[in-house]
């Protein structure tokens, strides 16, 4: 976990919530910089299982918990549990109300489940899945064959103490028949925080259905798409990213006053 120093008391905390095979290291230094222009405080950590999180035993048996550690596979609901049960004891411990979160991917999912339940100041999601579409199967399929037979091992592995817990427990979540009907279009009506949504028109993981459909339930939504771009637009379009982020946050501040 990451921790940048606090800013103005009355501002609030950015949290930083990961993609699916992300880490606290695989952000690089982008959330510190972004934090520095905001002039406000941020934290990001990694989900168990990787970056230097604990590691999960036995990540392809059987799911379940032991102690209150879960090992085994990760369930279809995964992002409901980071979202509802993770995430509020995470901020509770901190001592943090009313975030704003950030999330990339799954971590754009899991933003828009909590803000779906809990309090938030508001929510930034680039690139996040809100449904399964064929062309997110066919991309993660071929990162299996790319974690199998290329390259995709070893650049990982220099993200997470233990590369195969990380790369097993997303992938074979994301292709298990169970995962296919995976939805939560009906869970997004109930967002009232200011919400951004960023999608690259090159994303091979998710067409623009997935930010789009957040305005079919959130119709405050404001969204960006970015020409030129894929999964990753804060690498992928970064000036972009930061300014849309920052318009957002000033529109957030103004609310204050």
């Amino acid at each position: 976990m990451s921790i940048a120093p606090p800013a103005a008391a009355d501002g609030p905390t950015l949290v930083f919530l990961h993609e699916g095979l992300g880490s606290v290291h695989m952000w690089r230094d982008w959330p510190a910089r972004l934090c520095t222009q905001l002039g406000c405080a941020g934290v990001v950590y990694s989900r168990q299982g990787y970056g230097q999180s604990d590691p999960v035993p036995d990540v392809r048996g059987p799911s379940g918990q032991t102690d209150g550690r879960r090992h085994g596979r990760l369930l279809p609901d995964y992002m409901h549990r980071e979202a509802f049960e993770v995430l509020p004891a995470l901020l509770l411990a901190l001592g943090i109300e009313r975030p704003v979160l950030l999330g990339h991917s799954d971590g754009g999912t899991i933003a828009l489940l909590h803000a779906s339940r809990f309090e938030v100041h508001g929510c930034i999601v680039m690139a996040p899945h809100v449904m399964v579409e064929p062309i997110s199967l066919q991309a993660i399929q071929q990162a299996r064959q790319a974690f199998e037979q290329g390259a995709l091992r070893e650049r990982l592995a220099a993200y997470h103490a233990d590369v195969d817990c990380a790369f097993w427990q997303w992938n074979e979540v994301w292709l298990s028949p169970a995962f296919a009907s995976f939805d939560i279009r009906a869970d997004l009506a109930t967002i009232q925080a200011p919400l951004l949504a960023i999608q690259g028109v090159d994303d091979p993981y998710g067409t623009l259905a997935q930010i789009e459909d957040i305005t079919q339930a959130v119709p405050h939504t404001r969204l960006l798409t970015l020409p030129t771009c894929g999964h990753s637009p804060h690498r992928d379009q970064p000036q972009a990213v930061e300014h849309a982020v920052q318009d957002f946050m000033a529109s957030l501040a103004s609310r204050r006053t």
